[in-house]
């Protein structure tokens, strides 16, 4: 298995992942401040599809739990995280998580993003939702990847679809979402229906 990190992980390390739009990269503390804003001046667009925001959701002590968290994670290979930016601008547009890594006999995790508005239907999520693929199942070595939405999202439905995720069910009550418990449409792909990003 490859092994990105060493056990004194501190912080996740300085990886990128790039794309022809997108580069996916680790968040550093000095993302706070852009971080922020695009999470405030998304915030109607993001609310209904996320957890209730906490009062403090968007100040400098929360992103730093977030960071801590985050390393703790990737010291623990049980999730990475990464903020997802332009590539031609250099703006940071949103982020990309593999979280629940499960190693074992499992070897699979579950895949989750978000886009601020202004960068909605642009093509950096499905980019970006390539590259984490190409990254769990290359650089993690993983068998499958999950991903669940909610039935009436269907700009997710069709992002998922694209890059080659199976509807497989419904979980009911799957998730807390916007302060209730949401129906979600389950989705998975397997390391063999995936297709590598061509590297040139």
């Amino acid at each position: 298995m490859f092994r990105l990190f060493g056990g004194g992980l501190l912080q996740p390390p300085p990886i990128r992942l790039e794309g022809d739009r997108a580069v996916l990269r680790p968040p550093q503390i000095r993302d706070w401040s852009a971080w922020a804003q695009v999470r405030e001046e998304s915030r109607a667009f993001l609310e209904p599809w996320e957890p209730s925001w906490p009062a403090d959701s968007l100040s400098r002590a929360a992103f730093q739990r977030r960071l801590r968290r985050a390393a703790q994670e990737w010291r623990d290979d049980e999730g990475y995280g990464f903020l997802i930016f332009e590539r031609r601008e250099g703006r940071l547009a949103g982020g990309i998580t593999l979280s629940n890594v499960r190693r074992g006999v499992a070897q699979m995790g579950t895949v989750g993003y978000w886009i601020g508005a202004r960068h909605a239907r642009r093509g950096l999520t499905s980019e970006a939702t390539v590259l984490m693929l190409d990254f769990a199942f290359g650089q993690l070595g993983l068998h499958r990847v999950e991903a669940a939405c909610l039935p009436h999202n269907a700009p997710s439905i069709g992002l998922l679809e694209k890059v080659g995720f199976r509807r497989e069910g419904m979980a009911r009550g799957y998730l807390r979402i916007d302060g209730l418990w949401r129906d979600h449409l389950l989705y998975g792909i397997l390391k063999d229906e995936w297709r590598p990003v061509p590297r040139g």
